[in-house]
């Protein structure tokens, strides 16, 4: 089954099963190690029990009476292990032990008595950490497109960038969020299955049963459509962070249609993405309604990875990159170019603009796509994205950063 992996240690041989059952209750991960006792040293066999299982995360219980010797365990994984998470438990009356156990080299510290709720926030948080961070390790990029108001075009920069990332790298899964799923119109498909169906399922969620959930476009790229109707229920923390742990092992690219949703489960995309595009245009609308949106986001991680798309992109005289910037508290990354004539009809038939040859709105799609591919990591998960009419003077001092064309889609 799939799920985070987790050991768990205690002393206390009654607790032991409470805090198993607590750890599969959250539906988020499973116990593959238990164990009464803790290890004494670099070569105690619990160290090579817990490698050997691959846990992912070893839960310490801790003695409200004797915290000293799950101290010692504490500091003995950190120094023993790699790219192991450390979590302690136990009681919230004791700021010493807690202040022990974070500087043992602990990551999180959780209230025995909160039960399930405590140690569910936990995971959801270092299963979306590790998320964000995978993108470096080989695993997939996530980008999210969201629209800054209904029509501005998320969906079809979103279609058509994924079908780019597609053709030129392959193993890219584009995922329907929106309220009422329309890039299966985009590209011309009837899916059977889609996000409601992979939600429902989480339980028994694993690569085979999603490769049947994806519906496959012409040239490969898989789609995981969104709902027919509106979807009555909003994912928790935990399920969108078990349906993406699952996505970013078996693709390369996940592009994330969140369209002109704005709720808590946009919020939770953008934290769980490496990059979050906000298509606009330059009205009055699109603008005001695009800084209401970077402020909906600043509760979140996501506000650190959003970059502004403008669509349909016309050359105002008197009216600079730099006022939009300032109208909306948030970078301009690229300009598509207004191509009404082009893709109106390809949405029509169901054929992605990205596909014909000789539109300078489809080199402008693909260029973007490469801009995404090839951007390196940052060290907190999001991408290193410079706009290139900003960060001109960049190129020679450090060479090595993306710079996005500063005509591109022009």
């Amino acid at each position: 089954m799939h799920g985070i992996a987790v050991a768990v240690l205690t002393e206390d041989r009654d607790h032991l099963s409470e805090l198993q059952n607590r750890i599969e209750a959250t539906r988020l991960a499973r116990v593959v190690f238990a164990n009464v006792g803790f290890p004494t040293g670099p070569t105690d066999s619990i160290l090579r029990q817990i490698q050997d299982l691959r846990a992912e995360v070893v839960l310490i219980d801790i003695s409200p009476n004797s915290p000293q010797p799950a101290i010692r365990a504490i500091e003995t994984l950190q120094a023993n292990t790699l790219q192991l998470a450390i979590f302690a438990n136990g009681t919230m009356q004791q700021p010493a032990v807690i202040v022990a156990s974070m500087r043992a080299g602990a990551g999180e510290f959780l209230d025995d008595s909160a039960g399930t709720e405590a140690l569910l926030e936990a995971l959801t948080r270092f299963s979306s950490n590790r998320t964000r961070t995978r993108g470096g390790a080989g695993k997939a990029r996530i980008f999210t497109f969201l629209s800054a108001k209904g029509g501005a075009g998320a969906t079809t920069a979103a279609v058509n960038t994924a079908v780019a990332l597609q053709q030129a790298h392959g193993s890219v899964v584009l995922v329907d969020f929106a309220p009422v799923g329309h890039a299966q119109l985009h590209l011309n498909l009837r899916p059977a299955f889609g996000v409601p169906d992979a939600l429902q399922n989480l339980h028994r969620l694993d690569v085979s049963l999603l490769d049947g959930l994806m519906t496959t476009a012409k040239d490969g790229l898989h789609l995981l459509a969104g709902p027919q109707s509106p979807y009555p229920s909003m994912p928790t923390p935990a399920e969108l962070a078990r349906l993406f742990d699952l996505l970013v092992n078996h693709y390369r690219y996940v592009v994330v249609d969140a369209s002109s949703r704005l709720d808590p489960t946009t919020r939770l995309l953008s934290d769980l993405s490496n990059a979050v595009l906000m298509v606009a245009q330059t009205d009055v609308v699109s603008l005001w309604s695009a800084g209401r949106i970077h402020a909906f986001l600043e509760e979140g991680t996501g506000r650190n990875r959003l970059r502004m798309v403008l669509n349909r992109y016309k050359k105002i005289p008197g009216f600079t990159d730099e006022d939009v910037e300032n109208a909306t508290r948030c970078k301009v990354l690229w300009k598509i170019p207004n191509a009404f004539h082009a893709i109106s009809p390809a949405i029509d038939h169901g054929t992605p603009v990205v596909l014909q040859e000789g539109q300078e709105v489809s080199r402008s799609y693909r260029a973007l796509a490469a801009a995404l591919a090839e951007a390196s990591t940052t060290d907190e998960g999001g991408l290193d994205l410079i706009y290139a009419q900003e960060k001109a003077d960049l190129k020679k001092k450090l060479p090595g950063r993306l710079l996005t064309p500063a005509r591109a889609g022009q």
